[in-house]
């Protein structure tokens, strides 16, 4: 039986999910996506999920992203080049695409973040870097393009003509250039980096979970909204905390001075 690509463990409200292919820095083949794709249908679908953690396996890389080797052998067997988004592709939406995925995700990123990698975290809500973390998107010195949401959301995430330089030339940017520009929340030494994801993951579970989907779906998908129409739009998650029993738990347990006691309903 063939071994999976990517490890999945739950413990309490926290989804653990790394992608286990150290021996070619966790690159993507179509097999990965698949499992990934099985994994993101199971967080979104468990209730008891409130934050999942995303990572590589070893400490060379978090994804190195398309398994090149794999595509060179499609390309030989007459398969189609892939463009803009993975539609059609095994995996299908992927967590680039997968834009109604309620639950925040967290990139720990270990290592090499390249290509599909870096779409990868991008497409993440937080990023948690250690200090030898390198981000890049080389497409473009490989006849490619960051086709899985790199060419949109770094042009979104960073000053343009910064997002440009990056984009164009295939350079590499440091851990501490990513914080610099308010890419990631925090860079930590290598040892320090699984302490700092569960400072993150702590702190988010002691949130209402409700809250947290509702404040992702209405922040995400105001962005590109003009104000008065962001205020008016209808929000599903945020629905469903109005009137969920969370949405008084948490006055009432400030005003009786202890913990809230989240539902999640």
């Amino acid at each position: 039986m063939n071994e999976p690509r990517v490890r999945y463990a739950k413990k309490g409200h926290v989804a653990s999910i790394m992608i286990d292919r150290p021996e070619v820095f966790n690159a993507l083949d179509q097999r990965t996506h698949q499992e990934l794709a099985a994994i993101w249908n199971d967080v979104e679908a468990d209730d008891e999920v409130w934050v999942a953690v995303l990572t590589g396996a070893g400490d060379r890389a978090f994804s190195v992203g398309q398994d090149l080797k794999e595509r060179a052998e499609l390309t030989e067997r007459g398969t189609p080049a892939t463009s803009l988004g993975s539609r059609g592709q095994p995996g299908w939406p992927r967590l680039t695409e997968r834009f109604t995925l309620s639950k925040p995700v967290i990139a720990r990123v270990n290592g090499y973040a390249l290509g599909g990698g870096f779409e990868l975290a991008l497409a993440c809500d937080l990023i948690v870097a250690a200090e030898h973390a390198v981000f890049g998107l080389p497409e473009a010195r490989l006849g490619l393009i960051p086709g899985a949401g790199g060419a949109f959301r770094l042009a979104r995430q960073l000053p343009l003509k910064t997002a440009m330089g990056y984009l164009l030339t295939g350079r590499r940017m440091t851990a501490a250039t990513a914080l610099r520009f308010g890419l990631v929340n925090d860079v930590v030494s290598y040892p320090e980096l699984d302490g700092c994801v569960a400072e993150w993951t702590d702190d988010i579970i002691r949130s209402a979970p409700l809250s947290v989907r509702a404040i992702k779906e209405v922040v995400l998908r105001s962005l590109d909204m003009p104000l008065p129409e962001a205020f008016s739009a209808r929000y599903h998650w945020e629905e469903r905390r109005r009137h969920s029993l969370d949405s008084a738990e948490g006055v009432r347990a400030f005003v009786e001075k202890r913990d809230p006691e989240w539902a999640g309903r």
